[in-house]
């Protein structure tokens, strides 16, 4: 059984196809107050579907109004997507560092996991991570950096999430950083409806194709799939504490 701890579930129907490719866990990504307020709505309606509530950095000149109170449903299991991202600038740079340092605090308030996008801000990141304190659950997803960049997350006793990025011809820096992320520190999934993996490119990615990075990760590793399969579930479980929830009915 695979998990895809990172997706953006707007179509039902997508679960049901993921459940046909095994995928029985899945883990729908807010990134602003109404894209939160979906996601805790498809949790609690779909089985094997969690939610997490947070701000993308895009979205940050926009507030956080209402997306608090939203933590305290039981099907939430993390705080983000959340973070800083230095390419577009969508929102003005410092609000971005704001916005991310107040949904760090509530990761910590509440002890969930956070849930990381950092995009050509490493070293921001890093600091505001440093000055505010890094959660005891906190993840990089869609990891986009190299070993180096992997070792200053692992540092700071991270995991790292790798997306279909992993199958990409241009993405060796990725594909080292899988390889030499400790086994318990790694986690895998779609981001989708972005970022299809080979051979789905042009496509609406969807969570049953994290199986295809799963596989790109055992090729990258030198391991058998169900050995990704197996220690990727379990790292699941343990991240998100996903042992204490019941799948939603």
């Amino acid at each position: 059984m695979w998990t895809d701890s990172h997706c953006h579930i707007d179509d039902v129907a997508v679960v049901d196809a993921a459940v046909a490719s095994g995928v029985t866990r899945m883990i729908t990504v807010g990134t602003d107050l109404e894209s939160s307020r979906h996601a805790v709505h498809v949790a609690r309606t779909t089985e094997g579907v969690w939610a997490t509530v947070g701000l993308h950095p895009h979205d940050a000149k926009n507030g956080t109004d209402g997306l608090e109170e939203l933590l305290a449903d039981d099907v939430v299991v993390a705080v983000g997507e959340c973070g800083l991202d230095y390419h577009y600038d969508h929102s003005p740079r410092p609000v971005q560092r704001d916005v991310f340092a107040t949904q760090i605090g509530w990761a910590q308030d509440r002890d969930l996991p956070l849930v990381i996008h950092t995009r050509e801000a490493w070293d921001d990141t890093f600091a505001i991570l440093d000055e505010v304190g890094v959660p005891a659950r906190t993840v990089f997803h869609c990891f986009t950096g190299g070993p180096a960049e992997a070792e200053r997350c692992l540092e700071r006793g991270a995991t790292l999430s790798f997306s279909g990025i992993v199958t990409f011809k241009s993405a060796d820096d990725v594909r080292g950083a899988a390889a030499m992320c400790p086994a318990d520190r790694l986690l895998i999934e779609t981001d989708s409806p972005y970022l299809a993996p080979v051979p789905h490119r042009g496509q609406p990615n969807q969570p049953a194709w994290v199986t295809v990075v799963g596989a790109a990760i055992a090729q990258v590793r030198g391991i058998p799939v169900e050995a990704v399969e197996a220690l990727t579930w379990e790292n699941a479980s343990n991240w998100l504490l996903l042992r204490r929830q019941s799948p939603s009915t």
